[in-house]
C-alpha cells in the first residue's frame, strides 16, 4: 500500500485514486462544474481532503456519498481504492429504477403505441 499517504490530498486526485472517475481530468471538471461537495460545500479541485471528511460526488453511476478513511494521491488497484472510503450512498428506490426503462438493443424504433407507453411509464 505504497500509494496511501498521511498528508492532505487534493479532492480531484483523491476521487481519481478512489476510482470515482476514470481520469483525473474528469474529476477536475466535475469539481469545476459544481458536482463535488466536501462537508456540504461545493469545492474547487484544489481543496484538500482529510480523513473524516464527507465527499458528495455526482458520477456517471449517480450520486455517491463517501466518507474519507485513507488518503492516496496515485491510482492503485481496485482493492486498495475500496479501502480509501466508506460508502454512505443511499440505496436507489423503486421510482429511480422505473425512470430508466430500456428496450432491447436492435429492436428498432418504437411504434406509436410503444412510444406512448414509454412516455406514460416515465411520468411525463
Amino acid at each position: 500500500m505504497s500509494a496511501v499517504t498521511t498528508t492532505p490530498v487534493r479532492v480531484d486526485r483523491w476521487l481519481w485514486a478512489a476510482r470515482m472517475y476514470k481520469t483525473r481530468s474528469q474529476a477536475h471538471k466535475a469539481c469545476a462544474g459544481g458536482h463535488v461537495k466536501v462537508n456540504g460545500d461545493s469545492v474547487k479541485a484544489a481543496k484538500a481532503v482529510r480523513p473524516g471528511d464527507r465527499v458528495e460526488a455526482l458520477t456517471a453511476g449517480g450520486k455517491r456519498v463517501l466518507e474519507v478513511v485513507l488518503l492516496a494521491e496515485k491510482r492503485g488497484p481496485a482493492a486498495v481504492a475500496a479501502t480509501l472510503y466508506v460508502d454512505h450512498t443511499p440505496a436507489p428506490d423503486e421510482n429511480d429504477k422505473q425512470r430508466f426503462i430500456q428496450r432491447d438493443r436492435g429492436a428498432g424504433r418504437p411504434s406509436k403505441r410503444e412510444r406512448r407507453l414509454l412516455i406514460r411509464a416515465r411520468g411525463r
